[in-house]
C-alpha cells in the first residue's frame, strides 16, 4: 500500500445526503479522542468522509469511462483509458496506480470508523448503523479491487494509519480469502443497516444495498445459489418490502428528474451550483464541447450504435433501409453527410429516412445516444442553447450546432450530459449534479436473470430479463415471434451480454462484465473502432494478461511482498 495515505480527510459535506449541518474538514489524525468521536454527530461526520470518497475522479468520478476500456466506447487521450484500448498500460500507468491508491485511501478511511465508532460514549443505536455503513463501504472497495487485480492485501481496522503507517506490508491475500472478508462485512451489515433512512440521509448505504452488493460478490464467484437467495431478497421482498421497482421513465434516470428514484439501490450522491460544487464531471467527460464545454474523453462506439435492436426484438441491419450501406463507405458517407457555410446548411442528407431509422429501434438507443440530425439542450457562452447534431466539418456550437472536441464523425452520449445548466443547478462542467448509480434495480434483474440461467432455471431467468425489456416496451422473449424465442442456456446466456450492454451502457459495468464472463479477449482484441462513415479511428488490443491490471509498480517497490500478475 502506498505511503501517500497521510491524513484521512473529512472532506465531503452532509448536503450531499440531504442534510444541512456544515461537515468539519479537519483531518482525523490531528483530532484527539477528547475533542472528536465523542457525539453522534460527529459519528455521522466521520461516516460522511467516507462516502465523500466515492466522487474521487479514479474511483466512481470516472467510472462511466470504464466502458471505453470494455468495447461500448472510446476516449480522445490518455484519461479517457487510451492505452488500456490500445494494449500499452504498464505498471506505472497512472489511472491504474490512482485506482489502487484511491481504493486503499477509503479502506482505510472505513477502517477508522470501524475501530472508534465503537467507543464512543453514544448510544448503540447510533453506533451499529454507522459501522454497518462503513463496512458496506469497505467491502465495495474490496470488491472493486478483486475484479481489476485478483487477490489483494488484506487491512482491517485493526491497522491504525497514524502507528502502523510504515508497516503496511502484508502480501497478497488470495481471491477467495478477500471475498469471505467481504461477505463477512456485508452480512454483518445486513444485520445492522436499516432498510430505509429517512429523506433527510437520502443515498446512505441501506440493507437493500448490502443484500445487491452480497449477491454481486456471490455471482462474480459463481456461486448461483447464494446470488439468487440475495437477489430474490430484494426483488421479491423476502423479508421486508424494500421498495425498488423500474423507473417509468427509463431517460429520465440519468437526469435530475430520475436519479434519487426507488430503482437506485446505491449510488454516488452529488450536489452542484454556486458553492455546492460536489458533482461528477458527467458534463467534462461525456459531453461534448457544445454541452457546457465537455471535452468527449468518452464517445460512444458504432458498434454499440448498431447493437440497439429494433423495435419487434428483431437485430438492426443498416442495408434494411440503405441498400449497400454496410460494403460501401461512399454509401455510409452519403447517408450523413451535410454541408453549410457559417452555420447555414447548403446541402443535407435525407434526414427523414435517417430519423426513420433511429426511431425505429429500442428506445434505450435515443435516450443513451444523441445520434445524428437530432437535438441536444446545450449551454454555450452562458446561454441554453438548442443544438442540433449535424454531420458536416467545421461544425460550431456558436453556429446552433453539436460539435465533437476532436473533429471525429461519430455518435455522442446523451446519457448523463446534462441539458442546458440544469435549471440553474450547476455552474461548472467538474460538477454535474446527477448521481450516478453504483448498483440498480435493473441491474439486479439482470444478475439475478444470469444467475438462474447458470443454475439451469431458464424460465426464471427469462422472467426476469423481460421485466427490464417491457419497461422500455421492447417485447419479451418468448412472446410469439421466432426472433425472440430461446430455449436453452446458451442463447439466453447471449441476450444476457446483449440486454445488459444497452441497458446499462455508459455506467461502467462493460469492462468488468466481458472479463468475468472470459469473452474480452474474443470481443476486444483486434476490434476496429469506426466513425459513421467506416473510416478506421484505431484498433484496440487486449491479451490474456489484460484480464488483471498490474499491481502499481510503486507499491511493489515499498512492499516487496506484492507479487505481480501474470504477463505483467
Amino acid at each position: 500500500m502506498k505511503r501517500y495515505i497521510k491524513f484521512l480527510f473529512l472532506t465531503a459535506p452532509l448536503a450531499l445526503l440531504g442534510s444541512c449541518v456544515k461537515l468539519d474538514t479537519v483531518p482525523y489524525d490531528r483530532i484527539s479522542s477528547e475533542t472528536f468521536w465523542q457525539t453522534p454527530e460527529h459519528a455521522k461526520q466521520a461516516i460522511m468522509g467516507v462516502y465523500g470518497g466515492l466522487r474521487r475522479d479514479d474511483l466512481y468520478g470516472k467510472k462511466c469511462l470504464h466502458d471505453n476500456m470494455g468495447g461500448l466506447a472510446f476516449g480522445w487521450q490518455e484519461s479517457g483509458y487510451l492505452s488500456a484500448m490500445l494494449g500499452t498500460a504498464n505498471e506505472q500507468t497512472t489511472y491504474i496506480s490512482n485506482f489502487w491508491r484511491n481504493q486503499y485511501d477509503e479502506i482505510q478511511r472505513a477502517n477508522q470508523v470501524i475501530r472508534r465508532v465503537p467507543g464512543m460514549p453514544i448510544d448503540e443505536a447510533v453506533k451499529k448503523p454507522v459501522v454497518a455503513e462503513a463496512k458496506f463501504l469497505r467491502a465495495l472497495h474490496y470488491a472493486e479491487l478483486i475484479s481489476y487485480f485478483g487477490g489483494v492485501p488484506l487491512y482491517n481496522e485493526s491497522v491504525d494509519l497514524n502507528t502502523d503507517f510504515n508497516d503496511l506490508k502484508n502480501p497478497r491475500s488470495t481471491i477467495e480469502e478477500v471475498r469471505a472478508f467481504i461477505v463477512k462485512d456485508l452480512t454483518e451489515a445486513i444485520a445492522d443497516l436499516p432498510v430505509a433512512w429517512p429523506q433527510a440521509d437520502y443515498g446512505r448505504a441501506t440493507k437493500g444495498a448490502a443484500f445487491a452488493l452480497r449477491g454481486k460478490v456471490y455471482l462474480y464467484a459463481k456461486d448461483w445459489q447464494k446470488a439468487i437467495a440475495d437477489f430474490e431478497e430484494i426483488v421479491y421482498n423476502k423479508s421486508n418490502n424494500y421498495g425498488y421497482a423500474l423507473y417509468p421513465k427509463y431517460a429520465d434516470l440519468f437526469k435530475l428528474a430520475g436519479h434519487k428514484s426507488n430503482e437506485m439501490i446505491f449510488s454516488v450522491q452529488t450536489l452542484a451550483g454556486v458553492g455546492l460544487e460536489y458533482g461528477i464531471p458527467f458534463a467534462y467527460y461525456m459531453g461534448f464541447r457544445g454541452s457546457f464545454g465537455g471535452g468527449n474523453f468518452s464517445i460512444p462506439t458504432t458498434e454499440l450504435a448498431d447493437s440497439y435492436e429494433n423495435k419487434d426484438g428483431s437485430k438492426f441491419n443498416w442495408n434494411d433501409f440503405i441498400p449497400k450501406f454496410n460494403e460501401d463507405n461512399t454509401v455510409k458517407r452519403k447517408a450523413f453527410w451535410a454541408t453549410h457555410t457559417n452555420g447555414k446548411l447548403t446541402s443535407i442528407p435525407d434526414t427523414a429516412l435517417l430519423g426513420k431509422v433511429y426511431r425505429s429501434r429500442d428506445p434505450r438507443m435515443t435516450a443513451s445516444l444523441i445520434v445524428p440530425y437530432s437535438y441536444h439542450i446545450g449551454f454555450v457562452a452562458n446561454q441554453v442553447r438548442t443544438l442540433q447534431f449535424v454531420v458536416a466539418a467545421g461544425v460550431s456550437e456558436n453556429f446552433g450546432q453539436c460539435r465533437n472536441n476532436s473533429g471525429w464523425y461519430t455518435y455522442l452520449w446523451r446519457k448523463f450530459v446534462p441539458e442546458g445548466n440544469e435549471n440553474g443547478a450547476m455552474s461548472v462542467r467538474e460538477h454535474t449534479p446527477f448521481n450516478f448509480p453504483i448498483i440498480r434495480y435493473a441491474d439486479v434483474l439482470l444478475m439475478l436473470s444470469e444467475a438462474y440461467n447458470e443454475a439451469g432455471q431458464l424460465a426464471k431467468a427469462i422472467v426476469e430479463l423481460n421485466k427490464v425489456r417491457a419497461r422500455v416496451g421492447m417485447p419479451g422473449l418468448n412472446s410469439g415471434p421466432a426472433v425472440l424465442a430461446v430455449t436453452t442456456k446458451a442463447q439466453l446466456f447471449d441476450r444476457i451480454v446483449h440486454e445488459r450492454k444497452v441497458e446499462l451502457a455508459g455506467e461502467g459495468h462493460q469492462f468488468s462484465d466481458v472479463r468475468r464472463w472470459g469473452i474480452a479477449k474474443a470481443q476486444l482484441d483486434g476490434t476496429i473502432i469506426k466513425n459513421l462513415f467506416g473510416e478506421t479511428h484505431f484498433t484496440r488490443k487486449f491479451t490474456d494478461r489484460d484480464y488483471l491490471w498490474p499491481i502499481p509498480f510503486t507499491d511493489r517497490q515499498m512492499n516487496s511482498a506484492l507479487t505481480q500478475n501474470p504477463g505483467w
